[in-house]
């Protein structure tokens, strides 16, 4: 005798672009503040004096192929 179990069937919310565009520039403005801290945050481009954040993103440098030496 087979017994039939049935499982919910769940629907997928729908997300409209425009609840979703604010979030995506946001998320695209920390992703090229990240780039530029990683890639170029030193020397005549620096922002901040000192050396303190290339030497906290120094290994991120090396392990993207950016020069920094």
């Amino acid at each position: 005798m087979d017994i039939a179990s049935f499982a919910p069937v769940s629907t997928p919310t729908i997300i409209p672009v425009r609840d979703i565009i604010p979030w995506a520039v946001f998320g695209g403005v920390l992703c090229l503040l990240a780039i530029y801290f990683v890639s170029a945050e030193q020397g005549a481009t620096s922002i901040f004096s000192g050396m303190y954040i290339h030497e906290f993103v120094h290994d991120g440098r090396h392990l993207l192929g950016a020069p920094c030496h």
